[in-house]
């Protein structure tokens, strides 16, 4: 079944800066776009970034973090990561990495990501 495993979410001062990756298995990874999602308490989740399939594929960024964050992918580990820099108090949240594999969206547990000093 898929899974995706992600990991380095922690407490950093602002200005500070993070990586997150995300392991998945269970589907052909190279396949399908994936993407990070976030969500605050309350709040729908956002999309934060999305790389499509083909490297070197199509990257997409929400205005919120663009210049800010990279994201990237290995389709020889299966892994994407999520460079985070210049992190701001408003990018506290739960981080998600998902691939939607028609017709469900997968999620893995999330990564506690928190900003403040």
């Amino acid at each position: 079944q898929v899974q995706l495993v992600e990991s380095g979410g922690t407490s950093v001062q602002p200005g500070g800066s993070l990586r997150l990756s995300c392991a998945a298995s269970g589907y052909s990874f190279r396949t399908y776009t994936i993407s990070w999602f976030r969500q605050t308490p309350g709040n729908q989740r956002e999309l934060v970034a999305s790389i499509a399939a083909v490297v070197p594929g199509q990257i997409r960024y929400s205005d919120s973090v663009k210049g800010r964050f990279i994201i990237s992918r290995d389709n020889s580990r299966n892994v994407a990561s999520l460079q985070m820099t210049n992190l701001k108090p408003e990018d506290t949240a739960m981080y998600y990495c998902s691939v939607l594999i028609p017709p469900q969206r997968f999620y893995g547990q999330g990564t506690q990501v928190t900003v403040a000093s």
